[in-house]
């Protein structure tokens, strides 16, 4: 098998399934329960969020526990919407970011907000001159992705952040799904308010994430209960999920300057010998963009079609972001880039992971060639 589809989900590392296995069986307890049980399960969860604090360069009280990117993102958006939204209602965002932040936006727009959507530039960069006329003395949030998901664009966000500077009463928050172990991102030097990350990314577990929250910044719960979480998410905890999720970034940030450096050798082997293939228009800028995700269209023919073919041979690409692969309705990041629906119709990710092999990009190159020439072949008739 050749899996080569790690934006939407990774494999989990052998490690990371027998922590949570370790930690489910063994210590199963309520963390919020006053017994000893519960108060090992209350010091393994207090261990994993000191141990993710400290790989990312935060205070474990910054740290809160989510199921994923999807609720992060909402939590972080709505959250901070609801809190101060006597301070104004009017939240900066860009055109181009995941379903979990473009959607959530677009509910609070049903509640009365006003939400600007920046455009972007033909190879998916925002304006810092742009962002900073659209700040208003209402603005309460500045939303944006740091690496996006279909594309692979990096976002100026330590620009973005000292722009931010000059506006106190302005949150920053950082989508940083598909960053983390692929491009670093210093959270306190880019001026970050709120920072969105997901386990499965990154060789963990579904349903198992982080919002990071610079100690100062309030959010209204979106879930009402308990008092878990520093009050902000109720529910009780999952232990095991969250111990195997810093073994997962623990993992992933070791060696991560030799891992980052094969990444970008394998997507330039890559787009070196698909750049050769006729049919094949690659979307994915060469500067500026993440080590691990290629996105290309195949001059209009049917993505979901092409992709099948693979699976055929035993690999696995995507359409689009896994979110939205379903929906057979174009690109908005292509469109929003300036591509034609014919092309942002018909585009391909490739999205790499350390696990890949350099050794695979033969097979790869030779079976898309095979499947764009039965497509060509289908299309003549």
């Amino acid at each position: 098998m050749i899996y080569l589809d790690n934006s939407a989900t990774t494999q989990p590392f052998d490690e990371v399934l027998d922590s949570y296995t370790k930690v489910a069986k063994s210590y199963f307890g309520n963390p919020s329960s006053l017994h000893g049980i519960g108060g090992q399960a209350e010091k393994l969860l207090s261990q994993a969020r000191t141990q993710i604090a400290s790989l990312l360069h935060t205070k474990p009280q910054e740290i809160l526990f989510t199921s994923g990117g999807s609720e992060g993102n909402n939590l972080a958006i709505k959250g901070v919407a609801l809190q101060y939204q006597t301070r104004g209602k009017h939240i900066i965002t860009t055109s181009i970011e995941h379903p979990s932040v473009s959607e959530a936006c677009n509910q609070l727009q049903e509640l009365g907000f006003e939400i600007t959507f920046l455009p972007v530039d033909k190879d998916g960069s925002v304006s810092l001159e742009i962002l900073e006329n659209e700040i208003r003395d209402d603005t309460i949030l500045v939303s944006t992705i740091h690496v996006n998901n279909e594309v692979g664009i990096i976002q100026p966000i330590e620009e973005i952040g000292n722009v931010l500077k000059k506006y106190p009463k302005v949150l920053f928050h950082v989508d940083h799904v598909q960053g983390v172990g692929k491009v670093p991102l210093d959270f306190e030097k880019a001026k970050i308010d709120l920072c969105t990350i997901s386990g499965h990314k990154f060789n963990g577990l579904k349903g198992t994430g982080v919002l990071f929250v610079r100690q100062g910044v309030k959010l209204k719960p979106l879930i009402a209960g308990g008092e878990q979480e520093m009050l902000v998410r109720a529910g009780t905890e999952n232990v095991p999920g969250f111990v195997a999720l810093a073994k997962a970034l623990r993992l992933t940030m070791t060696d991560i300057e030799k891992k980052v450096k094969y990444l970008s050798e394998l997507k330039q082997n890559i787009l070196e010998q698909l750049t050769q293939i006729s049919d094949v228009s690659i979307n994915t800028p060469l500067k500026g963009s993440a080590p691990h995700i290629i996105n290309f269209s195949i001059n209009g023919l049917k993505p979901e079609v092409f992709v099948h073919l693979l699976e055929e041979d035993n690999i696995f690409v995507s359409t689009t972001s896994a979110c939205s692969s379903k929906k057979n309705i174009p690109s908005k990041t292509l469109l929003a880039m300036g591509l034609t629906e014919r092309l942002a119709n018909s585009s391909i990710r490739i999205s790499l992971s350390p696990m890949s092999r350099m050794e695979d990009v033969p097979i790869l190159i030779e079976t898309i060639q095979t499947a764009l020439t039965k497509l060509r072949n289908v299309m003549r008739y």
